[in-house]
């Protein structure tokens, strides 16, 4: 029975020692992360940094927190950030968010309203902490951008897993849940059309020119050099937008490769379109004519399958050129 009490006490006092250690080696790691950012010129502040959990977590609460990369002009503010792990099992990290945080670009502010907003992160056993698999959760989301835009969601649910066989490739899954898109209501009045979208769904396979780990917010983001869409849907009301399709991305960020559209009640979209004032008129009247020349081929009045031919920084339905390709950058 002695040997035992022994044995459990000096368990006990090894368990104690490994979790000070890993504790006060987690708070000096993050203390040198923002110090390093520092002497790089960014903005990187905080109040405090306090670890807990004591004895079967490491439980990180940075306050006060602002961040400001001078390369690409990205900012982000919170009054907090929590990072929680498992003390025997550290490479599993709960990461959660305050309720209203800031995030900045160099031709907006977004402000960032949730009840709860959370991600589970896997990183793999190595310095650079490559992230192997993770899953975001938020309900209630609301963004308000400076330059006039708001979008909102009942929840959403964002999955990325990084593919075992494959070098920087990542399956994207996206769901939101009453999704109220970045358009005035009152566009809707004349449309039939409900606030929100009935179906936002994605899957993708996005590769990248690097990982994405530390590096990735110390140096820079990884920037996509494919995409392929195995199946994405936008249902809304009566409008279904479905697409499919694979596209590379050049070093400037312009795809090139063929995304199928099948949209439903297409006449609709063009309508909602120009009620938008997002595109201009002369490009959705060229869409339209290439659609109704589509719509007489295909013997189709309401669905078409409609390939959309990414080129040269331009997209064409066919031979004929209907509007500027998206850049895919990152900042």
């Amino acid at each position: 029975m002695k040997r035992l009490l022994i044995v459990i006490l000096v368990a006990a006092f090894g368990w104690s020692a490994y979790w000070f250690v890993g504790a006060t080696g987690a708070k000096s790691g993050f203390v040198a992360w923002f110090d390093a950012r520092q002497s790089e010129g960014w903005q990187a502040e905080v109040s405090d940094i306090s670890v807990n959990g004591f004895p079967n977590r490491f439980d990180t609460t940075f306050s006060d927190l602002a961040l400001a990369d001078p390369e690409t002009g990205v900012a982000w503010q919170s009054p907090f950030f929590q990072l929680f792990a498992l003390s025997y099992k550290p490479n599993h990290v709960i990461a959660v968010w305050p309720h209203e945080q800031t995030l900045a670009f160099p031709d907006q502010t977004l402000q960032i309203a949730s009840s709860d907003m959370k991600a589970s992160l896997v990183l793999g056993a190595d310095t650079s902490l490559p992230l192997e698999r993770a899953n975001l959760a938020i309900e209630k989301l609301a963004v308000q951008s400076t330059i006039d835009w708001q979008l909102a969601a009942d929840t959403l649910r964002l999955a990325l897993h990084k593919q075992p066989e494959e070098k920087n490739i990542y399956r994207l899954a996206l769901v939101a849940e009453g999704f109220a898109p970045p358009i005035s209501y009152n566009l809707l009045s004349g449309q039939s059309l409900p606030q929100t979208l009935k179906t936002v769904q994605a899957d993708l396979l996005v590769g990248f020119d690097a990982s994405w780990d530390r590096h990735a917010l110390e140096d820079a983001r990884p920037q996509p050099t494919s995409v392929e869409i195995t199946n994405a849907q936008i249902a809304w009301g009566n409008l279904d937008l479905q697409a499919t399709g694979h596209v590379s991305v050049d070093n400037t960020g312009y795809p090139t490769g063929e995304i199928t559209i099948r949209a439903t009640n297409w006449r609709e979209i063009i309508s909602v379109a120009r009620s938008s004032d997002q595109i201009p008129a002369s490009v959705l009247d060229a869409i339209e004519q290439g659609l109704e020349l589509l719509a007489g081929i295909s013997g189709n009045p309401r669905t078409l399958d409609i390939p959309l031919n990414f080129k040269s920084g331009t997209i064409r339905i066919g031979p004929i050129p209907i509007a500027p390709a998206p850049r895919l950058v990152l900042r």
